[in-house]
């Protein structure tokens, strides 16, 4: 996981552990790593690099009751064999060299019947955590064998490889064009995107990702507004990649994954005729029926937690909902500033819930306060908490009425929650709160497309606003001025938006 490309990712909301951990223990291949661990006693052989003998692997398929008439039937015993190796659920012993099957010395009557040589496995002590060990064991089991389905997912596919054999005697990685770092390295990136695109969702982590656009991130150049045909080839290769790598994955627990549709690949250009193939609708118009046949992929709970553990490892910073449940609301509001409001929302609730609320109110309202640039967006989160809180809260928010940085904020609240005799603001305070209420928008979301009305709104029953606004002691007056004059939607106003921001950066030393 590259810790450069998502230095500061959207926090995702996690399942407990003991959920988490029912799902590895759920998750097909994990349950077959297990039972094969199980199986596993005197009589089992292994060959040289722990792997299961060719004539036990029907007895393994069987074990898992896998069909003895399908083909991948020992394939699939194979793989699970390998992941209980690579956890620890099973111990190996490798055969010695020199030594041959019937374990006499090489050249004895094992040699001469040319049998292979074997060594024994058994169960490993690790497989005792899966029943008798806590929730974080047995996902830190889940875990390892997460890494070790990666790097078979990092493998291209093994015709390929056969086929560099057979024409050159052996693995010509030039040839190839395969680097194994590359590769691993590549898979991260797109497990990276996967994560940033399911935590950036409004609706949640429950989404799935059409594989167009998931491909389209990884080799669409940024601000692309036209894919060239180059780059949909590009997209198309990426895609049947992908599409190869999730089938791998899925086993495992780590997506649910709709693969691309048989149907589509036997067109000629691979794109059922249509121009959806870059994830975009296409000139003839394809819907998510459609697109949803170029393969769909969906991080399950597990997957968004393995992949957040693998992200933290890297060094980047993957914040998950509740961890600031028992800092500080100083804390509190550093953090969600820069998150998504729907992140923000689920981080304050996390925060408030089983808090004294009049002691939670004020130390909100304590940590909202600032004249430094960061301020307006601290107190946007601080009234985001507010609108959370009841009755009990009054009068901490009172308390702060008379002050030009929170009086504003806690009119708004007392005036939503209908309580009388809250004396008017003077002028100046409506300046000023007019003021921090666009620079917290403009630093949540940028210059949106409601911006312009909330301008229109804050702005229109205030004569003379722009002869007054300018002389706002407020760090972002200047900034806030200069985007009513790009933005407000009232050409007039919007002109005398930048007499007035001209004014006030005259008045700044």
């Amino acid at each position: 996981m590259s810790a450069e490309s998502h230095p500061t990712l959207p926090p995702v909301r996690l399942h407990s552990d003991a959920e988490l951990a029912r799902d590895a223990l759920g998750a097909q291949l994990f349950a077959r790593a297990v039972r094969l661990a199980r199986w596993a006693g005197p009589e089992t052989r292994v060959g040289v690099g722990g792997e299961l003998a060719a004539d036990q692997l029907p007895g393994a398929a069987a074990h898992l009751g896998l069909d003895a008439a399908d083909e991948n039937a020992a394939g699939y015993a194979s793989q699970a064999w390998r992941v209980a190796v690579d956890t620890g659920l099973v111990d190996v012993t490798e055969p010695e060299e020199g030594t041959a099957a019937d374990g006499s010395a090489e050249g004895g009557s094992g040699a001469a019947r040319g049998e292979e040589p074997y060594g024994t496995a058994a169960p490993g002590e690790d497989l005792a955590l899966v029943t008798g060990g806590t929730p974080g064991d047995v996902l830190d089991l889940w875990r390892a064998a997460l890494e070790a389905v990666l790097a078979d997912a990092a493998v291209p596919d093994l015709e390929d490889l056969v086929d560099a054999l057979e024409a050159g005697g052996g693995i010509d990685f030039d040839r190839l064009d395969w680097n194994p770092g590359r590769e691993a390295d590549a898979l991260d990136a797109v497990l990276a995107n996967l994560y940033l695109l399911t935590a950036s969702g409004a609706g949640g982590t429950d989404r799935s990702i059409p594989l167009p656009v998931l491909a389209a991130s990884m080799v669409a150049p940024e601000g692309m507004a036209e894919p060239t045909d180059a780059v949909l080839e590009q997209v198309s290769d990426a895609m049947m990649r992908l599409d190869d790598q999730f089938r791998q994955l899925e086993p495992i627990g780590l997506v649910e994954f709709r693969p691309v549709d048989e149907e589509l690949m036997a067109q000629p250009d691979g794109r059922d005729g249509s121009d959806g193939a870059d994830g975009s609708d296409g000139s003839d118009g394809v819907d998510d029926g459609d697109i949803s046949r170029y393969g769909m992929v969906r991080l399950t709970p597990l997957g968004l937690y393995g992949i957040r553990a693998r992200m933290l490892e890297a060094g980047v910073e993957a914040p998950a909902v509740g961890e600031l449940a028992g800092k500080g609301a100083d804390a509190l509001l550093d953090a969600v500033a820069s998150y998504p409001e729907h992140a923000a929302q689920a981080e304050i609730e996390q925060w408030m819930a089983g808090r004294d609320l009049p002691a939670a109110v004020t130390e909100l309202l304590a940590a909202a306060r600032g004249d430094d640039e960061g301020g307006p967006l601290r107190r946007l989160r601080c009234q985001q908490a507010l609108a959370l809180a009841g009755p009990q809260a009054e009068p901490a928010v009172r308390s702060v009425l008379d002050e030009a940085e929170l009086g504003g904020l806690a009119r708004v609240w007392l005036a939503e929650h209908g309580v009388a005799d809250v004396p008017p603001p003077a002028p100046e305070m409506v300046f000023w709160l007019t003021v921090d209420t666009i620079a917290a928008q403009l630093a949540a979301d940028g210059e949106t497309e409601e911006l312009p009305l909330l301008m229109e709104t804050l702005t229109a029953h205030h004569t003379g606003f722009f002869d007054q606004v300018w002389r706002v002691e407020h760090p972002s007056t200047v900034r806030v001025l200069e985007a009513m004059g790009r933005l407000h939607p009232d050409r007039r106003r919007a002109k005398e938006a930048r007499r007035a921001a001209f004014k006030a950066r005259s008045r700044r030393p």
